[in-house]
């Protein structure tokens, strides 16, 4: 089968969706199936790529760190006519997953839409940050749903939310697999070693982009007071992303520094070093559709601790393989995370046998499995176009559109109005 994947993330861009476009194409490609990935351009991408076409794309949106895509080089159109696609993946209902919704249609081909992301909760790198904008948002990628043949949600929470918004088309949950043999070895002690902390000292970890969706102020916030009750706890941190300072700052404020390690960006082997240096794994984020890093973490058998939100929830299991709050209260987490530090050695064990257990059931074989299975019945199917939804969606991509021009017109406005006051004032 020949898939094209059309994402508006991906490597070296650290975040969920782009390492699920990754290891899903990876994996079809080890089952003898063709993936092509359609993706913007980034600074540090790898030099030499297989199966990927980069299109262009302005760097670093609006201050954060993804890639704004620009019209896209007839080069696509060439490439796609070689590649002769079978089944259309899109993985963002704007953008890019516009131009694979029109290119479906063009080549009467079925398009499946992963819902990947809660799109409301990213609006704040929209100058603005408008709530028309973010319900608009959630109108666009529910219209952009209901034009496609097949949804995957990454949880059965997303499921059911997406359905309440009124997503009609078909819905089958399909998680991003975990490669758990990557995962169940590393050399945690070097790693330790490495970042001069103690064998014996107990390390909370985190992983993932450090961004402010992620809840990383609060995150930041609990670490630091259950750091402060324990002497010789450590805190692993990896990844990038605006709110790195936030977690600099709070941990220097607090006196912390010392024993706050920020690794940067890891490949997969170097993470799987990581996660084994962990006693637990911390999250907070309310934002997720899945949480790739917690079954990463749980197949290295690190235990988490988190609050309770779609894509948690279904992971984590209270007592059983960490901890799951069901409130965002810094005290309460830093009870959680001493809770697990004081039990006992068996205890602690058990808590890791469960951790791999549960990981054990979002392996990448098992869920590539899954989305090939409708893959191959969509393709069995005839193409149906869809031509209300789609008058319906193109209205919404309008009413986006409009919002934002408004918005421009207000901020020209403003600065116009700012630089005559300041004019005349002599300022």
């Amino acid at each position: 089968m020949n898939i094209v994947m059309f994402t508006n993330t991906f490597t070296p861009h650290v975040g969920g969706v782009a390492r699920s476009v990754s290891a899903f194409s990876d994996e079809y490609r080890r089952r003898g199936h063709r993936a092509l990935v359609v993706a913007p351009e980034y600074q540090r991408r790898p030099a030499a790529e297989t199966g990927v076409l980069r299109v262009p794309a302005i760097q670093h949106f609006n201050g954060s760190d993804f890639s704004m895509v620009l019209p896209l080089p007839r080069r696509l159109s060439e490439s796609l006519n070689g590649f002769a696609p079978q089944l259309v993946h899109a993985h963002h209902p704007y953008l890019l997953g516009m131009t694979a919704l029109r290119i479906a249609r063009y080549r009467q081909l079925p398009l499946v839409f992963t819902h990947h992301t809660l799109y409301e909760q990213y609006t704040h790198y929209v100058p603005g940050n408008l709530p028309r904008l973010a319900r608009f948002v959630i109108e666009l990628a529910t219209r952009y749903a209901n034009l496609t043949d097949h949804v995957f949600a990454p949880s059965e929470s997303i499921a059911a939310l997406i359905r309440e918004r009124g997503v009609r088309a078909p819905v089958t949950v399909v998680p991003t697999g975990v490669d758990t043999r990557i995962y169940a070895r590393g050399d945690g002690r070097r790693l330790r070693a490495e970042q001069a902390i103690p064998e014996d000292a107990f390390v909370v970890g985190h992983v993932g982009r450090l961004a402010p969706e992620k809840n990383l102020r609060f995150l930041a916030q609990a670490l630091a007071t259950f750091l402060a009750d324990n002497s010789g706890a450590h805190l692993l941190v990896a990844g990038e992303g605006p709110s790195e300072q936030v977690i600099r700052a709070t941990m220097v404020q607090a006196g912390l520094a010392s024993r706050l390690h920020l690794l940067g960006v890891l490949d997969a082997a170097r993470l799987s070093d990581v996660y084994h240096a962990m006693d637990v794994f911390a999250f907070a984020s309310l934002t997720e559709t899945q949480g790739m890093v917690l079954t990463e973490a749980m197949a290295a058998g690190v235990p988490v601790v988190a609050v309770d939100a779609a894509g948690v929830r279904e992971v984590v299991e209270d007592g059983r393989n960490g901890r799951l709050l069901n409130r965002e209260d810094a005290v309460s987490f830093a009870k959680a995370l001493a809770w697990i530090a004081d039990l006992p050695v068996q205890r602690r064990a058990a808590l890791r046998c469960a951790a791999n257990a549960t990981a054990a059931r979002y392996t990448l074989p098992v869920t590539a499995e899954r989305a090939l299975a409708v893959y191959e019945t969509l393709c069995r199917q005839s193409y149906v176009a869809r031509p209300v939804e789609f008058e319906q969606w193109q209205r919404t991509v309008k009413l986006v559109k409009a919002e934002w021009q408004i918005f421009k017109g207000m901020t020209r406005a403003a600065g116009a109005a700012l630089g005559s006051a300041q004019r005349e004032s002599g300022t």
